[in-house]
């Protein structure tokens, strides 16, 4: 599933629960918010690593390289963590 799917999917099963409490539905609503935020920061990471490959195929040196593919772990890191904050909570709703 694509992160944005996985997003709608998240937003809509929040929508639908009215079960929860308003201090639940907040807190996910704090996560969701975070995977959003993550999803541009590992987008705008990726465009950084696209434009370090086309300099290193066009033949030219990337001394931030190393930077840049940190910079793209700990985006995709970051959404790891968030999608995994999202799954346990419900995961524990359905118990």
């Amino acid at each position: 599933m694509s992160v944005a799917g996985f997003l709608a999917y998240a937003g809509l099963a929040v929508a639908r629960d009215q079960s929860r409490t308003a201090v639940a539905i907040a807190t996910e609503r704090e996560v969701l918010t975070e995977l959003f935020a993550m999803r541009r920061q590992l987008g705008w990471a990726g465009s950084n690593l696209n434009q370090a490959a086309k300099i290193l195929n066009s033949g030219g040196e990337m001394p931030q390289l190393t930077h840049v593919i940190a910079d793209v772990r700990r985006a995709a890191e970051a959404v790891r963590v968030a999608a995994d904050k999202v799954a346990n909570r419900a995961t524990e709703a359905t118990r």
